[in-house]
């Protein structure tokens, strides 16, 4: 199997992060900060070591700034949710995943405004400044993704970051496809809310979330035992405790700090360089090939991640996506849960075929996958 189906989930994961996960499961896989033997307090030790190495792999500072949750989506929530109220204005951008935009709708229904910012894809100023022309007295928060799950566009975070803090505004960015991508420093970029994919660009496994709060939130999105003050009736009210109800995913968070230790080993930008090497690779073959359409202009670094989107003319985006797994080949088409990103695009009635390769993907794949899209081109009616 070519996996390059990476923008939903890293595939494969690396030995370190399997071993990791698996020897949690066999050796120490007991509840963290509920008791006091020795494989709790080794469950512990596991859980605080890997909130240390996000905060500082993210310029988070204290590692109890990170909370754990179960997926990117609920670490949106948990901020959203918890700190805007009845009468309060959000800003998002064009671009948003469905974990922004259908909490934003469902927030609408109880008294919260917002706006939808335009993209400039080749302007960032003009993109801070559709932002910047939307705020209102009452407006609390921006809320962006840093870079699009369908098309690649990086948003210009930083100066958006800038921009909320001179207006005293909440900033908080959806990293789920740029965690482990793109550098990302918290303090220096002025984010005060994270929420990390874990299981994409730091390779950890599926059903981690993290969320990394420098600021306060104030409404808790579920409550529950968190093995502190439990003679309180009430939740805690310091972090992470407050928004860690229940039991964690202790072996998940075990292959998320070795996945840190994996990419840290290669580093972020070597990582990176090779993908969009793959990018750019498809991105020319498939600008040649006559049935081909294509959305955006050929991928920059730091102005896209290693996302690409594109369609067949006479295919249908499932079609396609259909034709290459009979060949081995893993892709995504559809809507990719980010209908606005395609309205921007002009492709909401059929979505697009999305590839995304990993620190696995060889040039042999890449080469594999062309030759094989160009068969199905060739035999479309």
């Amino acid at each position: 199997m070519i996996y390059l189906d990476n923008a939903a989930t890293t595939f494969p994961k690396p030995r370190a992060v399997t071993l990791a996960a698996d020897n949690c499961l066999k050796n120490y896989s007991a509840n963290p900060g509920r008791s006091g033997h020795a494989l709790s307090v080794r469950a512990s030790e596991e859980v605080y070591n890997c909130r240390k190495k996000l905060a500082q792999f993210f310029g988070a500072g204290k590692p109890e700034t990170v909370i754990f949750t179960e997926n990117c989506t609920m670490a949106i929530n948990t901020v959203l949710k918890g700190v805007l109220n009845a009468g309060d204005h959000v800003i998002c951008s064009g671009l948003e995943h469905n974990a922004v935009w259908r909490p934003l709708n469902r927030l609408k229904a109880e008294g919260v405004a917002f706006d939808t910012a335009r993209v400039f894809l080749e302007d960032p100023d003009a993109t801070v400044k559709s932002f910047e022309a939307l705020i209102r007295d009452n407006t609390k928060m921006i809320i962006c993704t840093h870079a699009s799950n369908v098309f690649g566009t990086v948003l210009p975070i930083e100066k958006l970051g800038k921009l909320s803090e001179a207006y005293g505004l909440l900033f908080c960015v959806d990293a789920a496809q740029s965690a482990g991508v793109l550098p990302i420093d918290m303090a220096r970029m002025n984010i005060d809310y994270l929420c990390i994919a874990p299981h994409k660009g730091l390779y950890a496994p599926m059903g981690t979330g993290v969320l990394i709060a420098l600021k306060g939130i104030d409404k808790t999105l579920i409550e529950g035992g968190t093995g502190s003050l439990s003679m309180l009736e009430t939740q805690p009210d310091f972090m992470p405790d407050k928004f860690e109800s229940g039991t964690l995913n202790l072996s998940g968070i075990a292959g998320l700090s070795a996945g840190i230790d994996f990419v840290m080993s290669i580093g972020i930008q070597k990582i990176y360089q090779a993908e969009m090497k793959h990018i750019g690779m498809v991105y020319r073959e498939l600008s040649r090939m006559k049935e081909v359409e294509l959305y955006t202009d050929a991928p920059r670094p730091q102005s896209s991640v290693p996302v690409l989107s594109f369609n067949l003319k006479k295919l249908s985006s499932e079609e396609v996506s259909q034709k290459l797994d009979e060949k081995s080949i893993a892709t995504r088409p559809g809507l990719h849960c980010a209908p606005l990103a395609h309205r921007m695009f002009g492709t909401i009635e059929r979505g697009t075929v999305r590839i995304c390769p990993s620190a696995f993907t060889s040039a042999k794949d890449i080469a594999m996958f062309l030759s094989a899209l160009k068969n199905i081109e060739s035999k479309a009616d």
